[in-house]
């Protein structure tokens, strides 16, 4: 099945990379896929980079086949844009992502002004406090306007490990607002067509690859992508067309070995 796929879209965190470790077999795999004339793309629901950061990233970890990649940064100034005009935005999160939020051309609110907030954008951040869960709260329920990243509920790292995503924390803000939060990257559509008009595939012609069902799987899937479970400890998963344990697994598939 895999060896008249044209295309892969990868996941990152929890499948190319645990932390700033590359997954075993992956850098090899990737490169022979480029090598066999297959284009690739990386779609991630990073809510603290950007597309050129990602690519800074992978070309550090030897990935020198990284040409594009994609992540709800890129976009969620648009999409609050589409959904609520012009906005008062009080942000929890990264810098990176506040920057591309006023980029889209909105106003930034300061925490102590959160009731001037007439959205609210909730990402990964590692400066959490109960004041500003607070006040993102409270500016949530005030404007019934809550826009998200992405709903994971865990950042994998190396080892094993983790650290609490960003759905760990939209989903603290969006049960004290009593309110349902617009979700910006997968399993939403937009970041899936992105990557397949830039590689210029239909999505029959291209598969996604990725560790989580919730977002990877079903989120491919919906706009007709083929798609493949990356789960080393193994799964019984049926969701996905195809489950591989290694990278040495989908090169064999994809009859690159």
């Amino acid at each position: 099945m895999l060896e008249r796929v044209r295309g892969f879209v990868f996941d990152l965190d929890g499948c190319v990379w645990n932390g700033n470790t590359l997954n075993p077999g992956a850098r090899d795999t990737l490169a022979r896929l480029v090598a066999a004339g297959r284009k690739i793309a990386f779609l991630t629901n990073n809510s603290r980079a950007t597309a050129d950061d990602i690519l800074r990233r992978l070309h550090a970890l030897g990935v020198e086949v990284a040409q594009h990649a994609f992540t709800p940064l890129e976009i969620i100034g648009t999409v609050i844009t589409e959904r609520f005009g012009l906005s008062r935005v009080l942000v929890i999160g990264a810098p990176e992502m506040a920057v591309m939020i006023a980029r889209a051309g909105h106003t930034l609110v300061d925490v102590k002004d959160y009731a001037q907030a007439t959205a609210v954008a909730v990402g990964n951040d590692f400066d959490l406090t109960y004041e500003r869960l607070t006040a993102a709260s409270r500016a949530a329920a005030r404007s019934g306007r809550l826009v998200t990243p992405n709903v994971d509920p865990r950042l994998p790292l190396e080892n094993g490990e983790f650290l609490p995503g960003c759905g760990a924390l939209v989903a603290a803000v969006a049960a004290a607002a009593a309110v349902t939060p617009v979700v910006v990257g997968k399993p939403e559509p937009p970041l899936f067509r992105m990557a397949l008009e830039r590689l210029g595939l239909t999505p029959g012609e291209a598969a996604m690859v990725g560790d989580s069902v919730p977002s990877d799987i079903r989120g491919a899937r919906a706009i007709g992508m083929r798609t493949v479970l990356y789960a080393p400890e193994g799964s019984s998963v049926a969701e996905s067309d195809v489950v591989v344990h290694s990278f040495a697994d989908l090169a064999r598939l994809a009859h690159i070995a």
